[in-house]
């Protein structure tokens, strides 16, 4: 048996961390963000075993990817079967493009359909396996619903409350640095706290405004009070905004822009590597 599934990559413009006692169905963060059009296509295939294997490749090397493992685990409990997931990401891991959690989601979700399991559990696996791994607070969820979004509460539904900001754009990403570790982040009491009263500000604003023009501005905010971003990401975001609206991806040394496509481009090409996408509207599905 063998089933496909695409979920998009998601950024997010600044969030803020909520965590429940040993509860994942209610934690995870609110903010907003945006789900692109690159992301994370996954083939699983699933044979009968007389024990549980699970193997998984990523772009056609075979990898341990540990969110994608303990999703899948927790989808299918103690049942015997060999697992094999074949991941291609669109965009590299550690640049605060949602593409662990992408792929987690994208496997689960073909895994559900194969065994006939709600895409409800699918979603609620991968939230789960992000959730304890510290690798994102709240890409699952987003990424399972698509748009331009802000996470008005944390966590899976009906906890989770998620809105939406209408519109179609264009968007450029380009990484600007090395990866960051955000579980180094996500487990410093200190920064947390940090960037919790921030996201906590920021989620406050973008609700009483919602707009495309807000989210960037407050996104802004956010990278410049968290202390986050390097130099050369600040420097990014200086020249880009001339062209448009830009801010940095949390958490990776890369920005997000819209505006005038080919100007950006132009001017973050001299800063990394650039990528041209769109919203994707539609969230993490099967491909038939």
């Amino acid at each position: 048996m063998k089933a496909t599934a695409f979920a998009p990559g998601h950024v997010s413009g600044f969030f803020e961390p909520i965590y429940q006692n040993q509860n994942a169905d209610r934690s995870g963060s609110r903010g907003a963000g945006i789900n692109i059009s690159l992301g994370a296509t996954s083939q699983v295939t699933v044979k009968s075993s007389v024990d549980q294997t699970i193997d998984i490749f990523l772009n056609n090397k075979k990898a341990d990817t540990s969110v994608t493992k303990l999703a899948i685990k927790h989808l299918i409990e103690d049942t015997l079967l060999h697992i094999t997931v074949n991941t291609e990401l669109d965009l590299p891991t550690g640049q605060g493009f949602g593409m662990s959690g992408a792929g987690a989601l994208g496997s689960t979700i073909a895994l559900a359909k194969l065994l006939h399991i709600s895409k409800e559990e699918a979603l609620k696996s991968s939230h789960y396996a992000e959730v304890t791994l510290h690798t994102g607070l709240g890409d699952v969820l987003a990424s399972s619903f698509g748009g331009v979004e802000i996470r008005k509460e944390a966590g899976l539904p009906p906890w989770g409350i998620i809105e939406h900001i209408p519109g179609k754009y264009d968007v450029v990403v380009c990484i600007i640095g090395k990866e960051i570790d955000t579980k180094k982040i996500l487990s410093d009491p200190a920064k947390i706290n940090e960037i919790a009263s921030y996201g906590r500000y920021c989620t406050k604003k973008i609700l009483e405004k919602p707009s495309i023009e807000n989210l960037f501005s407050l996104s802004q905010t956010f990278t410049k009070k968290t202390g986050l971003a390097d130099e050369k990401v600040l420097e990014a975001i200086d020249a880009a905004n001339h062209h448009g609206m830009t801010s940095m991806c949390m958490l990776g040394n890369s920005v997000f822009a819209i505006g005038d496509t080919e100007a950006l481009c132009k001017t973050l090409t001299a800063f990394g590597k650039v990528y041209v996408c769109s919203v994707d509207q539609c969230g993490a599905r099967v491909l038939e």
